[in-house]
């Protein structure tokens, strides 16, 4: 397969608000690409090459100097080949010889490949054809129930392997997919609750817990090694040995679970935030001690517990995890779930989540079956550009411009902008994160790569026709930015317009 049909199909996708039409492109190119370059395909198309960083730089890609050439000729097999030459470059005189080899990769491009080229080495590519988009495509392409993929997809917790799969053995080949005590799985994911009133009634038999202000994880115990991941499946095994410790003294053998974990004061308060964050690239892993709080139990003892309901895989948690479960109420009357909030707030944490009894573990889809309920309303938005400071803030990038992330696979829906909350020492982080993520800069506004998560506060959106989402936030806040999660777990621009009065979230 040429990479000119890649980049002809990431240029349809992009250019089209429809999903029907970005499903209809991806999963015609899926059906015509060979089995030895599926993967490399997916890869491409989703914005993350199957070597991940290479080791050129945003200044590297960007500053070769090379002519296109005038006619396609380039394959996807001989792209991927050089990206993994280039990846496994290292030793003395490394950087020079990836210049090389990305040098030989480009003269034997056109113009519009070396374009599809640097957004992909550089990031700026994850915007055309996200996971959502393209999962429907394997469906499409391979006639295999969406449900299906996605159940694949939740245990193998790689877009590119599951589509390999798909297509070569469709369904059958798809259900071969078991959970793998060692290999992580992606997280089931909650929804905003208008209230706990509204929560409880909506769910009926349920679990009230507190949400905590911490970090995701999930670990895996296989006798005595213990993996432990991020939200985003990233392995930090080696900078949690307290947590791997922990888990290695539970009393089994193997097990599978799904919890937060966060630093703690000496009076048993939560530390901020981004403390916990910063013990996962910790030089001393022992610098600040972090605690686990598990809430979901995947696989205890050779038993996969995904298809039994909430109920069951929180008995066997009790059972493994003992005085290491979140608190909270197994199925509480309105009092005592009002109990379970204040204990929480008073305890400096978030909120409670309320979760269905009888629901499934439904890895990566934000259903309606885990809830949060929170006093303050926030949004995890996507930074796509921040203007230059004044006054006060003169040398610092401060207004942030933010945008909603878009369902069917288009650039985030920006929403509007905000410079509160945003103390000195955010300012400076935030001056040279966003530097280093810029495309393009003008006299007033920097543009950034669609990447960099944050969290914002807000008293509620209104109608506006100042933004492309028709949508406005009212007296935005930041509170933090959320280096834990990636920009296709943003809000979408439905949620954000879900929160307009008599408007009601698209499922």
């Amino acid at each position: 397969m040429l990479l000119s049909e890649v980049v002809a199909t990431s240029v349809a996708v992009a250019a089209t608000r429809s999903r029907l039409a970005k499903v209809k492109a991806l999963s015609a190119l899926l059906r015509s690409a060979t089995p030895e370059v599926v993967e490399a395909v997916v890869s491409f198309l989703i914005g993350v090459p199957k070597q991940g960083r290479i080791g050129a730089g945003w200044r590297t890609v960007f500053e070769l100097s090379v002519g296109p050439v005038g006619r396609s000729a380039l394959t996807v097999a001989e792209v991927d080949a050089a990206l993994a030459a280039v990846a496994a470059t290292s030793g003395k005189g490394s950087a020079q010889r990836r210049t090389d080899l990305l040098v030989d990769l480009f003269s034997r491009a056109t113009e519009a490949e070396q374009d599809f080229l640097r957004r992909l080495l550089t990031g700026e590519l994850r915007q055309g054809a996200l996971e959502g988009v393209m999962l429907d495509a394997i469906a499409a392409a391979t006639e295999v129930p969406g449900e299906t993929v996605r159940r694949a997809f939740m245990l193998s917790g790689r877009l590119p392997q599951t589509a390999v799969a798909a297509l070569a053995g469709g369904a059958s080949a798809l259900e071969a997919f078991q959970l793998e005590v060692g290999r992580p799985v992606r997280p089931m994911l909650a929804s905003p609750a208008e209230s706990l009133p509204d929560a409880l009634a909506e769910l009926g038999s349920c679990v009230v817990e507190h949400k905590l202000d911490g970090a995701r994880i999930q670990v895996h115990r296989s006798g005595d090694v213990v993996r432990v991941f991020t939200r985003t499946l990233r392995e930090i095994t080696k900078t949690v040995p307290e947590l791997v410790d922990l888990v290695r003294g539970l009393p089994c053998q193997s097990v599978v679970l799904d919890g937060e974990t966060l630093a703690l004061t000496d009076e048993g308060r939560p530390r901020p935030f981004q403390e916990t964050m910063s013990r996962f690239g910790a030089q001393d892993a022992r610098e600040l001690l972090l605690k686990p709080f598990f809430f979901d139990c995947l696989h205890l003892d050779g038993v996969d517990l995904l298809d039994v309901p909430l109920r069951d895989r929180l008995a066997a948690l009790r059972r493994v995890a003992g005085e290491h479960v979140i608190p909270g109420a197994l199925d509480p009357s309105p009092a005592e779930a009002e109990a379970v909030v204040a204990a929480a707030m008073s305890s400096g944490h978030e909120g409670v989540m309320v979760k269905a009894l009888d629901s499934l573990y439904a890895a990566g889809r934000r259903g309606k079956a885990w809830q949060k309920v929170k006093p303050v309303h926030t949004l995890d938005l996507v930074v796509i550009g921040v203007e230059r400071g004044s006054g006060r803030r003169r040398g610092w990038l401060s207004n942030l411009h933010l945008g909603a992330r878009d369902p069917d696979g288009g650039p985030p829906v920006m929403v509007g902008k905000t410079f509160k909350g945003l103390t000195d020492e955010l300012l400076t982080w935030q001056t040279r994160e966003l530097q280093a993520i810029a495309t393009s800069t003008d006299d007033w506004v920097v543009h950034v790569r669609p990447e960099l998560v944050i969290e914002i506060e807000l008293d509620g959106v209104q109608v506006s026709t100042r933004y492309p989402g028709g949508v406005a936030l009212r007296f935005a806040r930041v509170v933090r930015y959320r280096p834990d999660k990636d920009a296709s777990e943003a809000t979408t621009i439905e949620e954000v317009r879900g929160l307009l009065p008599g408007h009601t979230i698209r499922e």
